[in-house]
């Protein structure tokens, strides 16, 4: 009787996850950002929000929760139900913060479940033009023979230009000076007025100033050349293979959301961004569709964290 008990359970259960999945999704969805809008993550998070509404025929709201570097986002995701209609657009700055503050409210890999990566944003090193350096072997070398001499502004500390001036600092063993901003703009700003010598810029905010030959690339860290900038080499190219630094976004839930939802998930955004027309938009922002598996993106998740405590431990990272 007991047995019978439990396989009727059993049975049950299963077609209850069955019939939610079925069901998912049948009313609006939010998508968290931790930016404001505007942004190559914003935009980023727009465009597949646009085509996860276009797939399902329901809203997908983007809702901005910004501060904090990213904190402010992730409690309020937390604070919703695990029900698969509220997702976190997870991004670097989830992955910096545990090795930082001990007092975070939630645990990235344990509150919450991989989706899929999304997307990722090459950083290409721009140089004022009075910068004396023309390559990077030359701008090691200077910077090498003048420690604390060179400067490069960022948008802030924690946020992806100010990691990857830090991660080129401890890989090409140099001395140079960050200069925070509040924001890119300002940070842009005065690179072009040659205030700062130079800038590990997400290729949106610095395309137009190179392409008006106001700035100088020396180098992205995609795997492979820009169309519109195909003489520009990349980093490893340049003599630095595991320079690794790039922003990206990725899609999270809340731990505890159905698994059934989160392959659902999983597959219908993975779809999208196969896309050719989303490969398009994405190319236009300057970002790098990065489709994968749960198991991967929450392997991704595990390395960026395990990359940022590295240099934590170095005393190389600051945050606001």
């Amino acid at each position: 009787m007991k047995l019978i008990s439990w396989l009727f359970l059993l049975c049950l259960s299963i077609f209850t996850s069955l019939t939610v999945a079925q069901s998912y999704p049948n009313k609006p969805i939010k998508l968290i950002v931790p930016f404001a809008p505007g942004g190559p993550i914003d935009q980023t998070a727009r465009i597949v929000s646009q085509k996860m509404s276009d797939l399902w025929g329901q809203t997908v709201i983007v809702e901005n929760k910004t501060g904090a570097n990213g904190v402010i986002s992730a409690e309020y995701a937390m604070s919703l139900p695990a029900d698969g209609y509220s997702l976190l657009f997870s991004v670097i700055h989830h992955t910096v913060l545990p090795s930082l503050k001990n007092n975070l409210s939630y645990n990235i890999e344990k509150d919450f479940l991989p989706v899929t990566s999304v997307a990722v944003y090459p950083i290409i090193l721009v140089v004022n033009n009075n910068f004396p350096a023309k390559n990077i072997p030359e701008l090691i070398k200077y910077a090498k023979e003048n420690p604390g001499k060179l400067t490069f502004g960022h948008s802030g500390y924690g946020g992806g230009t100010y990691l990857a001036g830090e991660l080129f600092k401890m890989q090409a063993k140099v001395d140079i000076r960050d200069i925070p901003y509040k924001g890119s703009a300002p940070a842009m700003a005065d690179l072009l007025g040659a205030h700062v010598d130079m800038m590990f810029s997400d290729a949106p905010t610095s395309m137009q100033h190179i392409l008006a030959n106001k700035l100088k690339p020396l180098a992205i860290s995609s795997s492979s050349r820009l169309a519109l900038l195909p003489n520009l080499p990349n980093f490893t190219e340049v003599g630095l293979p595991n320079y690794n630094a790039y922003s990206w976004g990725g899609i999270s839930v809340k731990a505890g959301t159905p698994s059934d939802i989160v392959q659902k998930l999983n597959t219908d955004i993975v779809k999208i961004l196969n896309d050719p027309q989303v490969k398009e938009q994405f190319a236009k922002i300057g970002a790098e569709p990065q489709p994968s598996n749960t198991q991967q993106y929450g392997a991704f998740i595990h390395a960026e964290i395990a990359k940022w405590a590295d240099m934590v431990k170095q005393g190389q990272i600051k945050i606001d």
